[in-house]
């Protein structure tokens, strides 16, 4: 009766009601029923006295015990005030409690009060005291932040870390948030291996209640995997299965391997790749029981313990391919499987079988054809029967294509990479196709593929191109070393997709010290949207030629091009294309003064013929064809796909020089999975000189670094050894010679190269290794007149020489045979003669030249850089052979 008064008062929602309930709740409790019954309304009063008659069987009720209200008697609250506040305003504290003046003061009010104030996280302590009536509220407020400090951090840097940090300046400081940013810094550290991180955070204390919040990190050394246990497995050895995993036990040889470092993600991973690795030997019952890894106490190192069930060795049983599309015959198909009854079951097997049929449906124009095996498991004679069903589905059409997020890239750049068009008849392998055309552009993300979305019909599909582009404009100075060059500084800025319509736009300049050069250039990949490309360069080059003596390096001749060339290409079929080009070279080859003679004539016993019968100024007109051919997965860098081309040359179109050349070069990619790719590449060619007019030296062909590894410049093929004589010896050390490369007529190349894959660390440095093998010649050239002397013991000390000089100092061919080589004193009493050299012509051979070798390309944070160490297996007499050789730069 009571409860039911206080919610009907309280529903009448005046407070004085409830609270004279509440008292008379407390007054009347313990009161005998028929008392009850003079304070209720009349008309409950027979109810009441109803209810406390007692019945006849009834014993009679004891007393109820008396309750004692804790807060009877309690003062209404006079007045609250509030001390302690500084950026707080005292009604802003009190909107935060719901204790009013008026109402009484009372231990749950007060306890609520504390609570609400607590909660808002703007204060260090608060109090409560009541003084009849008088309610004091003491705050201290808590501090705010000034600025956040992070020392000891140098493998993480600030700028990873703070934005991880929840806590900021202007913001009230508490424990709770600096509690959660602890955390969060640690959890920074362990996914970079480093469980033994510690962070001890600080409170510098500053004027107008400010402070300073100072994280100490003590990063610690990073978290190995010193062990991985395996434990059931019989048939394959521990050692086997590490291999399958991605995590490594921490080893010397590992040191740039970011595997060693523990990682709960790669450790699941791993237990999927246990998995994969025995359903590829047949055991299709196996499971990994359980997987744990332990810290070790100082926290330094994982060991990881992987608990196995290998189960049974399955066989393939029966495999049938049902079809349920018309263009499949399944029997046909299920010949032409890769598994067969009676083999090891192998799941990936399975997989590249379904994708092949898929892919097979697709070229057929079933986009959605579902492809489900379907297995028959003999636990008893442990086979595993296997169909493959190809369920019905329609011919698929093109209903659209649509290009998104290219933001400066014209939609018709993307859209004529496309080898299908809005209406075609659906094709996977165009598909594919368009994908690896797209990718080649180099203007968008590497990992790019063209979705495929059901369209408005079940026959209908449509074709999304998301594209993220990624900059194309290059703005590059950069200053370098390199064995080839010595130092090199270039400069260049070039655009892949000029104002995003696919053109190429570029200037660039180099110079060294043995060369210099400038090149402007423009590519028009579809000429007046026409799928006709066309390229022009303009460029000057000037070279020196140069040559070893006494480890020294001396300019021979010097060389400079001006010229220009146009050149214009035809897709003939989707991978063959033709070039059409045509250049024209104005060259000025000229030799330092040291090579006249007074007459100003150049004097073939300083230079050689081979000099003499170059230098001049010389116009080439010349026109050239090429056929090339592409299934190059990517032009930027391949990984699988075949290229070769035909390219001829003829000069003689006008101009002064007549040859014909012809060079052919092809090369082959593959993916060995796992990151392995093995690359072959072949080259050939040949010039002939047409009128009679032998090639000029500058036409000829050379080979050396960096076409054959482990050889020097020009250090292969034909040559003039000229080897100086003092004291009637002749010298023995190449460093002594003098070596003058000819170049050839005729060369071949070729090279076999393994790029090997590293750990992601490595990765992510840029680090590719490789191992390479290189073969190759060069030869074909007419044999020189030579000067020849014979110093060797027992000899008669005569010459053969090609020039002798008569009266007047005019050098004319010698007609005699040997003359005496005779010592005559000069001023300081030595001996000289009149030829001080002996030449000899070799290395003009078609036989191999052979290297094998290890490099590594890095991209570095100051530039690119490759460096290569190789063994030359075979060479030929006078082939300059060179162990080390590397190119490194910088970008400023």
């Amino acid at each position: 009766m009571i409860g039911r008064e206080m919610v009907r008062w309280t529903e009448g929602g005046r407070a004085s009601q409830l609270a004279a309930v509440l008292m008379g709740t407390t007054i009347l409790a313990g009161v005998p029923a028929d008392a009850l019954a003079q304070v209720a309304p009349k008309a409950s009063a027979a109810k009441a006295s109803k209810a406390a008659a007692p019945k006849a069987a009834a014993p009679k009720a004891a007393p109820a015990a008396p309750v004692v209200d804790p807060d009877a008697g309690a003062q209404p609250i006079v007045t609250i005030q509030v001390k302690g506040s500084e950026r707080l305003e005292p009604q802003t504290v009190l909107s935060y409690i719901k204790m009013r003046v008026g109402q009484p003061y009372t231990k749950a009010s007060a306890d609520a009060a504390l609570k609400d104030l607590y909660s808002t996280e703007l204060f260090k302590d608060v109090q409560i005291n009541n003084d009849g009536g008088v309610v004091v509220i003491q705050v201290q407020e808590n501090p705010v932040v000034n600025r956040i400090i992070l020392e000891g951090n140098k493998r993480i840097k600030d700028d990873k870390i703070l934005p991880e940090i929840k806590v900021s300046p202007r913001q009230i400081f508490t424990r709770s948030k600096i509690r959660a940013d602890v955390a969060r810094i640690i959890e920074l550290y362990k996914r970079q291996g480093r469980y033994a991180a510690t962070v001890e955070p600080k409170m510098v204390s500053l004027d107008q209640n400010r402070v300073d919040i100072v994280f100490e990190i003590t990063e610690g050394d990073k978290s190995k995997v010193r062990q991985i246990n395996i434990i059931g497995n019989e048939h394959f050895s521990d050692g086997e299965l590490r291999s399958e995993m991605v995590t490594k036990q921490a080893r010397f040889t590992r040191l740039f391997s970011s595997g060693t470092s523990y990682d709960p993600d790669r450790m699941a991973f791993d237990q999927q790749k246990l998995r994969q690795f025995y359903l590829t030997q047949g055991y299709a019952d196996f499971r990994v029981v359980s997987a744990v890894a332990e810290l070790t106490p100082d926290k330094k190192d994982f060991i990881i313990t992987y608990v196995v069930e290998e189960g049974q060795r399955y066989k393939f049983g029966d495999v049938k391919v049902e079809s349920q599309l018309r263009d499949f015959d399944g029997e046909k198909m299920a010949k032409n499987l890769v598994m067969h009854k009676g083999d090891w079951y192998n799941a990936k097997q399975v997989e590249d079988t379904i994708e092949g049929l898929n892919q097979t449906a697709g070229a057929f124009g079933y986009a959605f054809a579902d492809v489900r095996p379907q297995y028959d498991r003999d636990k008893e004679n442990l086979t595993m029967g296997l169909t493959f069903v190809i369920q019905e589905a329609p011919r698929v059409y093109v209903e659209r294509i649509d290009i998104n997020g290219n933001t400066l890239t014209q939609d018709k750049v993307v859209r004529r990479e496309f080898r299908l068009a809005e209406g075609d008849a659906f094709n996977s392998l165009q598909v594919k196709r368009s994908t690896n055309r797209i990718k080649s552009l180099g203007y968008f993300q590497e990992k790019f593929e063209v979705e495929q979305k059901p369209g408005a019909a079940d026959d209908r599909i449509i074709l999304e191109a998301n594209v993220e582009e990624k900059p194309t404009g290059e703005l590059q100075l950069s200053a370098g070393f390199s064995s080839l060059e010595s130092f090199i500084f270039q400069a260049s800025i070039r655009q892949r997709n000029f104002r995003g319509r696919g053109q190429t736009v570029g200037l660039s300049g180099s110079l060294s010290r043995y060369s210099k050069s400038v090149e402007a250039s423009f590519v028009e990949p579809y000429l007046f949207d026409k799928n006709v490309s066309l390229g022009v360069d303009i460029y000057r080059r000037d070279y020196n030629s140069f040559n070893y003596y006494n480890s020294d390096r001396n300019t021979t001749y010097e060389q400079s091009t001006t010229g220009f060339q146009v050149r214009a290409g035809v897709p003939l079929t989707e991978y063959l294309t033709a070039v059409a080009r045509y250049t024209l070279n104005y060259d000025d080859v000229g030799l330092g003064s040291q090579y006249f003679n007074a007459a100003g004539d150049c004097d073939p016993v300083v230079a050689g013929r081979y000099l003499c019968d170059a230098i001049g100024k010389r116009l080439s007109s010349i026109v050239g064809l090429s056929l090339i051919y592409d299934t190059l997965d990517n032009r930027q860098r391949p990984t699988r796909g075949f290229t070769a081309s035909i390219n001829t040359d003829f000069a003689g179109l006008g101009g002064d020089v007549k040859y014909a050349r012809i060079r052919g070069n092809a090369s082959k990619f593959m993916n060995m999975g796992k990151g392995f790719i093995f690359s072959l590449s072949a080259e050939g060619g040949v010039i002939k000189g047409i009128g009679g007019d032998d090639v000029r030296l500058t036409d000829r062909f050379y080979l050396g670094e960096p076409q054959i590894r482990g050889f020097a410049i020009r250090g292969v093929g034909p040559r003039v050894l000229r080897k100086y004589i003092t004291d009637g010896v002749i010298a023995t050390k190449r460093s002594d010679w003098q070596d003058d490369a000819l170049g050839g007529n005729y060369y071949y190349m070729g090279r076999a190269e393994l790029e090997i894959p590293l750990g992601s660390g490595a990765r992510e440095m840029g680090l590719r290794p490789s191992i390479f093998a290189d073969v190759g010649a060069v030869w074909g050239v007419k044999k020189p007149s030579l000067t020849q002397c014979d110093f060797a013991a027992g000899g008669n000390g005569k010459c053969n020489p090609l020039y002798t000089t008569a009266a007047g100092g005019s050098t004319t061919e010698a007609s005699t045979g040997g003359v005496a080589n005779t010592p005559t004193l000069d001023s300081n009493g030595n001996q000289t003669y009149a030829y001080n050299f002996t030449e000899e012509f070799v290395g003009d051979t078609w036989k191999p030249r052979v290297a094998i070798g290890i490099g590594v390309n890095w991209n570095s944070p100051f530039g690119p850089f490759r460096i290569d160490f190789s063994r030359v297996l075979l060479k030929q007499e006078g082939d300059d052979p060179k162990t080390f050789t590397f190119n490194v730069g910088t970008q400023f």
